[in-house]
């Protein structure tokens, strides 16, 4: 056999080679997965699940796929350099060597991938991992940053000068054929790696905008509490961008959301409405409950003539999913989708395809894995906000652009140095990375029962706080793209969150748990831009459900007459004393995964999540709450009104109402009940509140909450399901 020949035939031994490895190392992901068969998103009763078994079946084989071709394709990066040594010491290829040389390929690529994640991005490995994470931990601490740089640069180097040898070898000769396929594969291996895993920094375009109205950019973070800006006094220093923003505009520091769970969050502050006038009272909301019939303020300014776009991690697919009236939603598809959760498949397979799909090639073929909970996304989402305004900068039409990131979401991992920034380096607890046990969904409810001595608190905030950081980082580069765009004098900025969290403030973690404390329902708002007076600091209450008439307003727009919020332009007017507007600020809680802390025992309950979860149309797979627990999780959630310095509470007992007065002037943490002693104010506010419950049609427009309540809570139905 001539010596091109033997080189031909080596080829196609090391493609045969690939091609089994490749399929042994799906195979055995897949029987492993099957073993320790797991799922993300809520655990869904059997006959629901029952058929999607077909679905199932699909998923897994495409993930299978997916794991069989990655694999093939590093296999193939093994043999290449196999078959370059064996030209490099004058051997002859065998087959048992390609065997050997695929089998390493993999492996080392795969390795290689592993550490760099482990070190840069480790909440992507442990979002997919089966695992005990102190085993990560004794791994991460022999890395750093400048070892995996020099291990990258080995891999290229060795790589690089093995096959240019050999190319030389074969030139010297004569088999110029032989060295060209050498070096056009080699080529060709390369650019299809630099293509699918390189996401290119975006350059600032050139402005070409003539109009004089506003171009409006909002940049909100998941779970952002208020008190974490410096500008409302964190000596952590988290948010030096945001707070030194901030001063060329206006910032609000006792802003709420009505509801601290992003889908009713969302949709309250772009529509102007409260929960119970859209409907979005929980994160489940069926296809037919997405239909929306209130007017939302991207819609609005679409018909006014602006381009409208969202870009979002996996936290904003609701930006995504409700018909808000963008022209453009680089969003993922709807997470609460039993189909979307099947094709993440478990988390052997899963964790072999987050180590390749967090790039271009994953956001393309495996949005599933890209978009994957608890991955932290922030630089990739502010790259794809940059190539937006890049789009936007373009167009002569003004925009509206509203970027949101999971960067303060739980489990709190984001990427290096962040996760490392305030963390003690001496914890060497499970929650090292993230906060830990989040990626189980049977964790997730089961934790919400947890008290605080369950957690491992302390280090858990460190970790937010890191989080924190790395989204006023983010920020910083979005707008100084915005800048270099020549856009930041025309642009109105707006920094906000769907809702805070709870750290155990009220006895119980997460949020939307608890109408007492803060923690929850107030979020940051900052406000920066023309029309906008600056270095003000409003202190007085205001809403988010008053973000949409305010921006409607600043753009020259008629407030549309269905928005419950109020404009705050007012307080936003550079001429004048920021005004008073007398607001009073709604809050409810969300649907509880299970039972809390720290609840009464005779509070109105219904079964946990597992039990609340259908779903209603099995062709698109989305996720809703059974109809016959509707009612009793709209009468069962607890409820609050902030008017000037009083806050009152009101819980939902099987014996009526409990409401509870508290002194936010003298008393910032709510420990205090203070009812007795002010009954005149309590009165007034439990009139309020009561006005706001009566608008409420799924209170069954009683004339007054607490008959409502008192009504309900004797009747057959409610004692009914909250037995079950």
């Amino acid at each position: 056999m001539s010596p091109s020949a033997a080189f031909v035939h080596a080829l196609l031994n090391g493609a045969l080679a690939s091609l089994i490895v490749a399929a042994a190392v799906a195979l055995l992901l897949t029987v492993i997965s099957l073993m320790h068969l797991d799922r993300t998103g809520p655990q869904i009763r059997d006959e629901v699940l029952a058929h999607f078994r077909g679905y199932f079946v699909y998923s897994l084989g495409r993930l299978a796929f997916w794991v069989w071709l990655i694999a093939f394709y590093l296999g193939l990066s093994g043999h290449l350099l196999y078959l370059a040594g064996c030209i490099v010491i004058g051997t002859a290829p065998g087959i048992v060597g390609s065997f050997v040389a695929v089998s390493a390929g993999i492996g080392v690529i795969t390795g290689a991938r592993f550490l760099r994640l482990l070190w840069f991005s480790p909440a992507t490995l442990i979002a997919s991992f089966n695992y005990s994470y102190r085993k990560l931990a004794r791994l991460w601490r022999i890395l750093n940053t400048s070892r995996i740089r020099l291990l990258r640069l080995v891999l290229i180097t060795v790589a690089a000068s093995l096959l240019g040898e050999a190319d030389w070898l074969l030139l010297v000769d004569g088999r110029t054929g032989d060295a060209l396929v050498l070096t056009s594969l080699s080529a060709l291996w390369a650019a299809i790696a630099i293509i699918a895993i390189s996401f290119p920094e975006p350059a600032p375009a050139a402005c070409r905008q003539s109009h004089g109205r506003p171009n409006i950019l909002m940049i909100g973070s998941d779970t952002l509490r208020a008190d974490r800006l410096g500008l409302f006094g964190h000596s952590r220093n988290l948010t030096p961008f945001i707070d030194s923003l901030a001063q060329r505009g206006t910032w609000f520091s006792s802003c709420y959301v009505p509801c601290a769970r992003t889908a009713p969050s969302l949709t309250s502050l772009l529509t102007g409405c409260w929960p119970h006038t859209h409907g979005v009272r929980d994160n489940f909301v069926s296809d037919e409950e997405t239909r929306l019939t209130v007017p939302c303020l991207p819609e609005l300014l679409r018909q006014a003539g602006y381009r409208t776009a969202a870009v979002a991690d996996w936290c904003g697919a609701d930006l995504g999913k409700f018909p808000y009236g963008f022209d453009v939603a680089e969003v993922p598809e709807d997470q609460w989708n039993l189909k979307f959760l099947l094709r993440q498949g478990p988390k052997e397979l899963r964790l072999f395809l987050s180590l390749f799909c967090h790039n271009r090639f994953g956001k393309r073929f495996l949005p599933e894995i890209y978009y994957l909970a608890g991955v932290p996304l922030n630089h990739q989402v502010g790259r794809d906000a940059r190539k937006m305004l890049n789009r936007l900068a373009q167009d002569d039409r003004p925009f509206f652009l509203n970027v949101f990131i999971a960067a303060t979401h739980p489990p709190f991992g984001c990427e290096y140095p962040y996760y490392t920034l305030y963390s003690n380096p001496a914890y060497e607890g499970d929650s090292k990375f993230v906060m830990a046990r989040l990626t189980d969904p049977w964790d997730v409810i089961s934790r919400q029962a947890d008290p605080k001595e369950a957690f491992h608190l302390d280090q858990i905030i460190d970790l937010y706080d890191g989080c924190v950081r790395a989204f006023d980082r983010e920020v910083e580069n979005i707008v100084g793209h915005l800048s270099a765009c020549g856009l930041l004098e025309n642009t109105i900025i707006v920094i906000y969150s769907d809702h805070g969290f709870e750290f155990f403030e009220h006895e119980t973690w997460g949020q939307g748990n608890s109408a007492i404390g803060d923690e929850s329902a107030r979020v940051p708002l900052v406000m920066v831009g023309p029309g906008i007076a600056e270095r003000r600091h409003v202190d007085q209450i205001v809403r988010t459900v008053d973000i949409a008439p305010t921006l409607l307003e600043l753009t020259g727009e008629k407030v549309h007459p269905e928005m419950e919020g109020q404009s705050l332009v007012p307080c936003l007017n550079a001429e004048e004393h920021p005004k008073d507007l007398g607001l009073a600020a709604f809050n409810e809680t969300g649907i509880w995964l299970t039972r809390v802390p720290g609840m009464p025992d005779n509070h109105l309950a219904y079964p946990n999540l597992m039990e609340l979860l259908e779903v209603p149309d099995k062709s698109t797979g989305t996720l809703g709450i059974r109809s016959e627990y509707r009612r009793i999780i709209i009468r069962a959630k607890d409820r609050m009104i902030r008017d000037g310095r009083w806050k009152l509470t009101f819980r939902p007992l099987d014996t009526g109402p409990l409401y509870e007065l508290y002194d936010m002037e003298t008393d910032p943490e709510c420990r205090r009940n203070v009812l007795a002693l002010y009954p005149d104010i309590a009165s007034r506010l439990k009139s309020r509140m009561e006005d706001w419950l009566n608008a409420d049609r799924q209170m069954n427009g009683q004339k007054a909450a607490t008959m409502a309540l008192e009504a309900y809570a004797s009747s057959d139905d409610l004692k009914g399901l909250a037995q079950k």
